[in-house]
């Protein structure tokens, strides 16, 4: 056999494998043709020649020209011991996998699942006048924070101003009457001890004082309304938060029962979630809950619970939960959708593993690698296990482990069952 750079083919059929072969190309032989005779003792030297080629990954174009003396079956073994000797040494060997591993430990953490909710104000209040009057100025605005007591709204005071001073001076009347009573009733008594005037006329001026005392009094008290009266033209927030709404403007006339302002305290807030009936059991014992608000992804707060309302609802089969938020910092906002993330206790023994060392199985089910010691080498070996629950990076291993195994956590993408590993601290 002769290696050549001929293009020609001798025969019909010949040229029609030379085509067939001729769109072959090398990357690092180049173009090759394959002139094939007789001559079974170049298989050998062309077998030696591949030998010293190590990464050999070019392709070859044969062109077998038959003659008289000329082996077409050996051409065609010698073309195909080519491109296996070329694949055979295009094959690097497997590195050896670098691995992190973690060891197992004991799930303190049950069974989690989720609630969807609405987060309504702990206090709102839609605040109405204590009198009938004029608005005569608004202080706040919607969005503004006002503090417990603040004056929000004043009423037109000019007709209590001047109720209130003829309550003054009938009051003063009144005392003015009364001193005079007294003074009566001291003057009879005198002259009843020097016999001048007879003792039911002492009783008559006695009578008199306590009448005119007694008006006073009243009197007193009409004034006492009348200024209570005028401060209640005043409108006070009844306790810190929001100004949700208002509903008035200057110049109108307010009268008691008609909302003006809508007040909202945002300091602590509720989550009232309804809990299907088959998870009414789950609730009655001790459990822990955390509200994820949607307007912040990423928010986790935990919530204490107020309230759960045995009462279901006959349409829905479900039944209040409710869960109180502190909003100190006004985070959440009322009327905003979230959701409760309620955390049951372990109720059974479980070994947790972090949540990188789980693999999905084509059929659903989860696999994780272990690192067994085999002489001076290190082993991973493929483990089917079954999950129970997760919290966080951390997933409940029902079965498949005993606790002792080393669970390779980082570097199992590519690991194959039975490959050396190199264990690597763990960062």
């Amino acid at each position: 056999m002769a290696l050549t750079r001929r293009k020609a083919c001798a025969e019909p059929n010949d040229r029609r494998l030379c085509r067939r072969a001729g769109n072959a190309r090398s990357a690092r032989w180049g173009l090759w043709q394959v002139r094939c005779l007789a001559k079974p003792t170049m298989l050998g030297s062309l077998r030696r020649s591949l030998a010293r080629h190590t990464f050999f990954t070019a392709s070859v174009s044969a062109l077998c020209i038959v003659g008289q003396t000329a082996d077409e079956p050996l051409c065609m073994r010698l073309f195909a011991a080519l491109i296996l000797a070329g694949v055979a040494s295009s094959s690097p060997a497997n590195p050896v996998a670098r691995v992190s591993v973690a060891t197992p430990e004991t799930a303190s953490f049950g069974e989690r699942f989720s609630l969807t909710g609405t987060l309504t104000a702990e206090r709102a209040a839609e605040l109405s006048p204590r009198v009938d009057g004029l608005v005569a100025s608004i202080d706040v605005d919607t969005g503004d924070r006002v503090r417990a007591g603040q004056t929000l709204l004043k009423l037109d005071t000019t007709v209590a101003r001047q109720t209130l001073a003829r309550a003054a001076a009938a009051t003063a009347e009144t005392a003015a009457a009364a001193s005079e009573a007294s003074r009566r009733l001291r003057e009879g008594e005198t002259l009843a001890e020097r016999k001048f005037i007879p003792t039911s006329q002492v009783d008559t001026l006695r009578a008199a004082e306590q009448l005119a005392l007694a008006a006073l009094a009243s009197a007193r008290a009409a004034q006492a309304e009348q200024m209570a009266l005028l401060d209640r033209h005043t409108l006070p927030a009844p306790f810190a938060g929001v100004i949700a709404e208002r509903m008035t403007e200057v110049g109108q006339w307010a009268s008691r029962g008609n909302a003006l302002l809508r007040l909202v305290a945002l300091d602590s807030v509720w989550l009232d979630v309804r809990v299907p009936q088959e998870r009414h059991a789950d609730l009655l014992g001790a459990f822990s809950a955390t509200v994820l608000p949607d307007a912040m992804p990423g928010v986790e707060l935990p919530a204490r619970v107020v309230a759960k309302v045995p009462v279901s609802e006959a349409n829905a089969r479900t039944f209040l939960l409710r869960l109180a938020v502190d909003n100190k910092d006004a985070l959440l906002i009322p009327g905003t959708s979230a959701r409760a993330e309620i955390s049951l206790p372990a109720t059974a023994a479980a070994l947790a593993v972090p949540r990188d060392a789980l693999l999905r199985q084509p059929d659903g089910g989860y696999s994780l690698f272990v690192v067994e010691t085999q002489g001076d080498l290190s082993i991973a070996r493929l483990r089917s296990v079954r999950i129970r629950e997760g919290q966080g990076q951390r997933v409940a291993i029902e079965s498949g482990l005993s606790g002792a195994e080393r669970v390779v956590i980082r570097g199992n993408e590519q690991l194959r069952d039975g490959d050396a590993v190199i264990v690597e601290p763990t960062p």
